[in-house]
């Protein structure tokens, strides 16, 4: 099986409707007599519906519907392994939890019709008592969410307290980090349109990441067989892991579709999905590491308290990859990690660009920084001493992940070369012994990160007019997989690009799949393409050597992109005109199924392990604590890599999402558990004006794990980064007795740090 040929840096093929505005969003679906619905929300982050009025509503000409949760019946949503009481319901059924709750669904002619009626409708609460801060959620006397289960907790996870971690160490160090919570923000908002069949199934077109989760969700919750729903992920507008499973609203759409027979579309406002779109990370992480004094590595001990939300979804039991991932990229021989997710009246966490494995990497990039400062040593020095060596691999850490592949201090090295490390150490000591006003940090991270594992499915077929249709089960929302999937065609078939189309994203037409999340795709979707077009070339020459009448070891595929013999003039046949000999079932040799294709289920067991380096350079002024991100030096490895293109694309933005979290994101709820940041005004992103170019390179270490030798980077961006400029922001102020601030590291939060530092004398 040959793989495609390494380092093209083909254009990618799918940004043409993008580009030109003429790319298909849900919103952009023309659906002749849609409803259009509107959801009444809940004001209050916990109370008890006393009564619902909508008479007011239901006088308007316009309104076809008014539900609350009894008229659909929906069952609540349980996400596994969280106990049944913990359950969702799609409408709020006697319990409010969280600011933004969908309590009831009016359906109306037009959407200016349907938000009108639902300004028209009253809710009575009784008010319960809030809980926010998931430490305060864990008291004894704390407010219950769920007052039948007698508990907060939802899911608990621990190993290594059996062994004394830190003891007999010379240095132990330790820390309390906060992992913020933050927002997806995806370009595009959420949404739904359903469109039901006379056969009494139904057509849902959803954002979402994967088509054939959406449609199982949805086929449960309505009562159908699987095969009576379609789902069709149209244009994506963003994604970053918080369209994965399907949102209750969609479910409330398909239902009451289904109900009145008529398609309803729902579009939310950004507002709606600041509230109500999963948010990301949510941790409070204490950490201590054990070492000698020479920096040996010799424990350490983590425990998380997670923030699950008002009802646990994925986002609960994500601190387990947090606790797989703990040890990083160095030799750790012992490790206690204890991770307690708990509800709160917020919104729900979820996946969110990678979900548990960037939060490991900040806890031990930080405890390590913190513990060379102790130490008086250089942390590059303290990390390359403890690096996992390349000769040791695989290698299976005390946290139990079994690390395939790696050369953790080549990346370091060329990080630090790329950044030019020692130089910005010279200019940084020039402006401390000058006092400057405005002060030099240079931030480490060397991550490693966790991808892959699973299954996928491609088939690959070429028409009697020579086109090739590939059929993935992977659901592109920005990765380039039209791009790649046609390359590795192309590499394998010998034919133009030009003549490759990639269908994708709509279970009425691919057989199956995973869908798109976990950077998983090139490994598994790629290799499943790979492996569907080896196989399609396999039939290909058997059936040339059939056709031609020549042994099939003399068939191969040929220069000019015809299959045949090399070794006869006038004895090959091109593609288009083997297919259509392939398609006459009377034509082909007995007990082959007729056209030519390839099918592959590609299952890869093992998850892979990309990993990386990167510096960051920032400038802090020291009046007034603003920060602001001079460089920053990315150094990944992804393993085999077949489009650089694509390659760095997925790095630059990780890095901007990792910058954004480390330099403005925070989600915030007052006491009473009112969202503070509920639109774009109010929530930071970075922008272009932000953030300076990025300085990226890639070392290529393969996996022996799929035939591609590739691991993900859809996520690596975001890993590395965060830390690195929150290294580097404490760095800058470290001589001045700043020990650590955690993220976001906006102007007041840096300027705090300073003014405890002076009060205290340590600076």
């Amino acid at each position: 099986m040959s793989p495609p040929v390494r380092g093209a840096r083909t254009r990618r093929i799918e940004d043409r409707p993008f580009v030109t505005g003429t790319g298909r969003y849900v919103e952009d679906v023309v659906a002749d007599g849609a409803l259009h619905a509107a959801f009444v929300r809940s004001p209050v982050a916990h109370g008890r519906i006393e009564s619902i009025d909508t008479a007011g509503a239901a006088t308007l000409s316009k309104v076809v519907g008014v539900y609350t949760a009894s008229d659909l019946g929906l069952a609540p949503q349980r996400k596994e392994p969280h106990p049944p009481g913990f359950a969702r319901p799609p409408l709020a059924d006697e319990v409010v939890r969280f600011v933004g709750e969908p309590v009831l669904v009016i359906v109306a002619e037009t959407k200016a019709d349907a938000v009108d009626a639902a300004e028209l409708v009253t809710v009575d609460y009784a008010g319960l008592p809030v809980v926010v801060d998931p430490l305060a959620a864990l008291e004894e006397d704390s407010a219950l969410l769920f007052p039948a289960e007698g508990t907060n907790v939802v899911w608990e996870e621990g190993y290594g307290f059996d062994d004394e971690v830190l003891q007999g160490a010379e240095v132990v160090v330790s820390g309390r980090f906060l992992n913020q919570r933050v927002a997806p923000v995806p370009m595009e908002v959420s949404g739904a349109l359903a469109i039901p069949s006379s056969e009494g199934g139904l057509t849902m077109w959803v954002p979402c990441q994967a088509p054939f989760t959406v449609r199982r969700q949805v086929a449960a919750a309505l009562g159908l067989t699987e095969e009576k729903v379609r789902v069709v992920a149209p244009s994506i507008g963003g994604s970053f892991g918080s369209r994965i499973d399907p949102y209750p609203e969609q479910l409330v759409v398909a239902a009451v579709a289904l109900k009145l027979g008529r398609p309803v579309r729902f579009t939310e406002t950004r507002t709606e999905n600041m509230m109500t779109m999963r948010h990301g990370r949510g941790q409070i992480q204490d950490v201590a590491i054990a070492a000698r004094r020479d920096g040996t590595l010799l424990g350490l001990e983590v425990r998380i308290v997670a923030d699950a939300g008002a009802y646990p979804a994925i986002g609960a039991t994500l601190p387990e990859l947090t606790g797989k991932m703990a040890s990083g990229v160095y030799r750790i021989p012992k490790i206690a990690f204890k991770a307690t997710s708990v509800v709160t009246n917020t919104t729900p966490v979820g996946s969110y660009r990678g979900a548990g494995r960037p939060e490991a990497t900040a806890l031990i990039e930080r405890i390590m920084d913190m513990l060379a400062k102790e130490l008086n040593v250089d942390p590059v020095e303290l990390r390359r001493r403890n690096f996992i060596p390349k000769g040791d691999f695989p290698y299976t850490t005390a946290a139990g992940a079994t690390y395939d592949s790696g050369d953790y201090d080549r990346a370091l090295e060329e990080a630090i070369g790329l950044a030019g490390y020692q130089d910005l150490r010279n200019q940084q000591q020039i402006r401390r012994e000058q006092g400057q006003r405005k002060q030099l940090g240079i931030g480490i991270s060397c991550y490693i990160e966790l991808t892959g594992s699973g299954s996928e499915y491609a088939k690959v077929e070429v028409g009697g007019d020579g086109r090739v249709t590939v059929t993935t089960g992977t659901t592109p929302h920005g990765q380039g997989h039209e791009t790649a999937w046609a390359q590795i065609v192309a590499g394998v078939l010998s034919v133009p690009l030009e003549a490759i189309q990639v269908v994708h994203s709509d279970t009425g037409v691919v057989a199956r799949g995973d869908g798109t999340m976990g950077s998983r795709s090139l490994q598994l979707g790629g290799s499943a393409v790979l492996h569907a077009s080896s196989a399609l070339l396999e039939k290909g020459k058997q059936l040339a050597a059939h056709f031609l009448q020549v042994p099939v070891e003399e068939v191969e595929l040929l220069p000019d992109g015809r299959i045949g013999s090399a070794g006869k003039e006038d004895c090959s046949l091109a593609w288009a005109e083997l297919a259509a000999a392939a398609s006459d079932e009377h034509r082909i040799p007995a007990g082959m199924a007729p056209g030519l294709y390839g099918i592959a289920d590609f299952e890869q067991e093992e998850s892979t392990y990309p990993f990386g380096a990167h510096v960051a350079v920032v400038e802090v002024d020291t009046e007034t604590g603003e920060v602001r991100l001079l460089r920053l030096a990315a150094v990944d490895d992804c393993g085999y890599i077949l489009n650089p293109t694509l390659v760095e694309g997925q790095v630059q933005g990780g890095i901007a999402q990792g910058a954004g979290q480390a330099l403005f994101e925070e989600v915030l709820y007052d006491d009473g558990g009112n969202p503070l940041t509920s639109n774009l005004a109010s929530y930071s992103i970075a922008g272009a004006p932000d953030l300076p170019s990025f300085d990226t390179a890639f070392t290529e270490t393969p996996t022996p794990l799929n035939s591609l030798g590739a691991k993900g980077v859809g996520e690596s961006g975001t890993i590395g980064s965060t830390p690195a400029i929150q290294n580097a922001v404490v760095d800058a102020l470290s001589h001045m007795g700043v020990a650590h601030i955690d993220m976001p590291l906006l102007p007041h939060r840096v300027w705090q740090a300073i003014q405890e530092a002076k009060s205290t004398g340590t600076s």
